[in-house]
């Protein structure tokens, strides 16, 4: 075979020009599809037609069609554009992104995945990751996500739960000012309870050995991270997981009550609606952010007390 300076070849660019105008039948339509100036692309078409020595266009006001010719040479170039299409390197790198789509509750979003998020994306460049947010004890069925996060469960298998860790009372120091000298056990039916069906009292009295009834006044807080800010604003004692409080934990806003925690009436737990290689990486992720969450929650509790 004779070397390749012996025949007259186009431009890649000529081509994708000549087969954009071909399929859409207008230079300016193309030249759009291609990201390009329609001037541009008529030049390419131009230099195009003066190498090969023929018309390739018949152009009737805005509207182009092919020549005989221009017929014969789309057929013969197709082929080839789809075999160089095919070939996967070159592909885009956004067309080989994978996207996820990951539904979790507002509280366990701030805290706990969104601030890690970067460390996530450098370590799995190729996936593109989209948060939704899901209403507390509303069950998200399938078909917008490809993973959920629910805090709701009431059985969840001890390996198969996000963040495993008991329950700590959490107050802000103003409120506890306020009240003056306490003893917790002997004085936490004078504090004010922050109430949620998520987090119920009755299990921590039970751990407490206090023969209490649940709380039955005050407001009820359906979003963990609405109780929080509550508690932190000086409102009321909360019943939360110290892995969702270190960032009042950290600032000082909120302090904990006691030794005392209780096992959580709920769970968190993750579900893969499509198992994929992106989403078991996800999910390893996921779990280790969490047990380090927990973890370092811990040591704010040690230096706290």
């Amino acid at each position: 075979m004779s070397g390749f300076n012996d025949y007259r070849l186009p431009s890649l660019d000529a081509l994708l020009a000549f087969e954009a105008a071909a399929q859409m039948e207008s230079f300016d339509r193309a030249a759009e599809s291609l990201s390009v100036t329609s001037s541009a692309l008529r030049k390419r078409i131009s230099g195009l037609e003066q190498l090969l020595g023929v018309l390739l266009f018949n152009r009737l006001g805005g509207t182009v069609t092919l020549t005989a010719q221009g017929q014969a040479y789309l057929e013969q170039i197709t082929p080839i554009l789809e075999q160089l299409v095919a070939i996967p390197m070159h592909s885009r790198l956004t067309q080989r992104k994978q996207r996820l789509t990951i539904c979790c509750p507002p509280t366990f979003a701030r805290q706990i995945l969104i601030p890690r998020l970067p460390e996530h994306s450098a370590a799995h460049p190729n996936i593109d990751l989209q948060i939704q947010l899901s209403a507390p004890l509303v069950r998200s069925i399938g078909g917008t996500w490809d993973i959920n996060i629910s805090g709701d469960s009431a059985k969840v298998e001890p390996e198969h739960r996000l963040l495993d860790e008991q329950l700590q009372p959490l107050a802000a120091p103003d409120l506890l000012t306020r009240f003056g000298s306490l003893h917790l056990l002997d004085d936490i039916s004078r504090l004010p309870l922050l109430r949620s069906p998520l987090e119920p009292w009755r299990p921590w009295f039970n751990e407490a050995q206090l023969d209490l009834p649940e709380p039955h006044v005050g407001p009820v807080l359906l979003d963990l991270g609405m109780m929080l800010e509550t508690a932190a604003n000086g409102q009321g004692v909360v019943l939360a997981r110290p892995s969702l409080a270190r960032s009042w934990l950290a600032d000082g806003r909120l302090v904990p009550l006691g030794k005392i925690r209780s096992k959580p009436s709920f769970h968190y737990e993750v579900s893969v609606l499509q198992p994929s290689v992106a989403a078991d990486a996800f999910v390893a992720w996921l779990k280790q952010i969490c047990c380090e969450a927990v973890s370092s929650a811990q040591m704010q509790l040690e230096h706290s007390l």
